[in-house]
C-alpha cells in the first residue's frame, strides 16, 4: 500500500539550531504510530512540520493534504478567552483559510463528530463544565468533523486522570477499528499500549528506533503506576481550557522555556544564544509555558 504519510530526509532549522537532522518516516493506512522521545528530542518540531506549520529546511513531506489531516493539540489550559460550548469548539474545525463561514448542514456534522467520541449528549455543554478527558474528546471531535484520513495527536493524555485515559483509549480504539490511521506523540504508552502498532523514537533530532514499541521499564512498568504527567500542576482551572481553538498550532508554537540541550548535543552555532535563536529553539520543548494556566484533571 502507498504510505498515507511520507517523510524523506527532513531537516528543520529554527534560528541557528538544526532541530531535525534527516528524518525518514513512512506511515501506512491503518497504522497507529507513536512518536516518542525525551523533551527536546524534536517531537514537537516534527509534528509542526507534518501539519504544515513549519517548512523543512531540507527534504520533503508528502501528506494527504491539510483537509485530510485531523490535528489534535495538547490539552493545555489557555490563559483566557470566552467560554465556548462543545458544539462551538467542534464547529471551529470546519473553518479554514478560504472558508469564513460554516457550511450548510454543519450542525449535523458536529453532532456526528461528537457521537463518534460518545459526547452527543454534551453538544450544548460549556467546555468549563467538562472534565479533562471530555475536553480532550471534544478536541478529537473537532478534528474528526473534517472527516480526515490521518489523525495526528500531540500528547493527548497529558494531565488527564487514569479513568479518563482509559475512556480516551476506548474512544481511540473505536476510531482505529473503523480504519483511522493515527500518529500520536506520547511520553509513555500507558493505556494506549495495546493500540500502538509501531514506535518511532527520536533523540537529538534523529530517529534512533523505528519498530516494535519499547517495553516500559522501572516504575513505569508497575501495574499501579500513575501515567498522569501534567505539564503543570493541576491546581488551577483556566477559563476555557482549550489552547488552539482560534489558532490550530498555538499549542505547539507557544513554548517559551529556555533552550537547554542535553549533554553531548552538538550545537550548530557557537557562543551565547541570541534572543531570536533562543526563542526559536525553545519551540521544540514539549513543556507548556510557565505563564500558562495549570492543567485540569477529570
Amino acid at each position: 500500500m502507498n504510505p498515507v504519510l511520507e517523510v524523506r530526509g527532513v531537516q528543520v532549522r529554527l534560528g541557528s539550531s538544526l532541530v531535525l537532522r534527516g528524518i525518514d518516516l513512512d506511515v501506512h493506512p491503518g497504522e497507529v504510530v507513536a512518536i516518542m522521545g525525551a523533551n527536546g528530542s524534536g517531537k514537537s518540531t516534527l509534528i509542526r512540520t507534518l501539519i504544515g506549520a513549519l517548512t523543512p529546511t531540507a527534504g520533503s513531506v508528502r501528506t494527504p493534504g491539510p483537509a485530510a489531516i485531523g490535528y489534535v493539540p495538547q490539552r493545555i489550559a489557555a490563559s483566557g478567552g470566552l467560554p465556548a460550548t462543545a458544539e462551538e469548539v467542534v464547529a471551529s474545525g470546519l473553518l479554514r483559510p478560504g472558508r469564513l463561514s460554516l457550511p450548510r448542514g454543519w450542525k449535523g456534522l458536529v453532532r456526528d463528530a461528537l457521537a463518534q467520541v460518545d459526547l452527543a449528549d454534551r453538544v450544548h455543554a460549556a467546555t468549563t463544565h467538562l472534565s479533562g478527558g471530555q475536553q480532550q474528546r471534544v478536541l478529537i471531535a473537532r478534528a474528526l468533523v473534517r472527516q480526515p484520513h490521518l489523525l495526528i495527536l500531540d500528547e493527548p493524555v497529558s494531565g488527564v486522570d487514569a479513568p479518563s485515559q482509559r475512556q480516551f483509549a476506548a474512544t481511540l480504539a473505536r476510531l482505529i477499528a473503523d480504519g483511522m490511521t493515527v500518529v500520536v506523540v506520547l511520553h509513555e504508552l500507558g493505556d494506549l499500549a495495546p493500540l500502538i502498532t509501531r514506535a518511532v523514537v527520536l533523540r537529538h533530532g534523529r530517529v534512533v528506533h523505528d519498530g516494535p514499541p519499547p517495553a516500559a521499564t522501572g516504575e513505569h512498568a508497575h501495574a499501579d503506576h500513575d501515567h498522569v504527567h501534567p505539564h503543570e500542576s493541576p491546581d488551577q482551572v483556566s477559563e476555557i481550557g482549550f489552547t488552539g481553538l482560534h489558532e490550530p498550532v498555538t499549542a505547539l508554537t507557544d513554548h517559551t522555556a529556555p533552550h537547554r540541550p542535553p549533554t553531548g548535543y552538538a550545537h550548530d552555532h557557537a557562543g551565547d544564544h541570541s534572543a531570536a535563536a533562543t526563542s526559536s529553539a525553545a519551540a521544540d520543548h514539549d513543556t507548556s509555558p510557565a505563564s500558562s494556566s495549570e492543567e485540569v484533571s477529570a
